[in-house]
């Protein structure tokens, strides 16, 4: 009989994207500035000694190339954001326009949310968390994967501080209805809308390389805000 544990069913698939000769070098002089590990984020108190500023701690899932979270990071000096994602050339990306535009008040985990969020956040400790475009996963078979689920909300919740906001956005209409089911039925997170219904796109949320793409594609974007309750 096979004791081994079941393989873990992951949100994304890593791809080994060719890094640009800017985000090789940003890796490798940058990552030691504002690279976080995860050994050392899972101290007591660890997100009060990285950041100089002292503002509220934002969460952003799968940042992509970067491009929302160094303007949401820009507008929001005072704010500390943790970048979460797993593909080398966004990091590299994100890192390089941190330096381009000497943005310091972002901290950059590689690493998969769902394996990390518990050990290196402690309950309560998150202002705000963003989760922009995830993949859609479309195909049926594959709806498992996607990262909005009862269990990730529910873990969610446990991080972020009570009136804490939850903000999502999609281009995929069918992963904007699924978003809504699992976030209306979960008890600790609250509409803003109201039950079943999007907002509009919030003023903090620059226009994303996704979103442009998927609107050229005809599709309607969705963006979401729950509070935590």
């Amino acid at each position: 009989m096979d004791s081994s544990p079941p393989r873990r069913i992951r949100s994304f698939v890593r791809r080994r994207g060719r890094l640009t000769q800017a985000q090789e070098r940003a890796l490798g002089e940058l990552w030691s500035r504002f690279g976080v590990d995860v050994a050392a984020a899972m101290e007591p108190g660890y997100w009060d000694q990285a950041f100089a500023e002292t503002g509220p701690l934002t969460l952003e899932v799968g940042f992509g190339m970067g491009q929302s979270l160094l303007a949401m990071a820009a507008a929001e000096p005072e704010r500390r954001f943790v970048g979460v994602e797993v593909h080398e050339p966004g990091i590299g990306a994100l890192l390089a326009g941190m330096e381009a535009r000497q943005i310091g008040n972002i901290r950059v985990l590689a690493a998969d949310v769902t394996e990390i969020l518990a050990t290196v956040f402690a309950p309560g400790v998150l202002d705000r968390v963003q989760i922009f475009f995830p993949d859609p996963w479309p195909k049926r078979r594959h709806h498992k994967r996607r990262l909005i689920q009862p269990e990730f909300v529910a873990m969610l919740a446990e991080r972020v501080r009570p009136g804490g906001d939850l903000l999502l956005a999609t281009d995929w209409t069918p992963y904007a209805e699924h978003m809504l089911a699992v976030l209306d039925a979960a008890p600790d997170w609250d509409n803003v809308a109201g039950p079943g219904a999007v907002v509009p796109r919030p003023a903090l949320r620059p226009e994303t390389r996704f979103e442009v793409r998927g609107l050229r594609r005809g599709h309607a974007v969705s963006d979401l805000h729950y509070r935590r309750v």
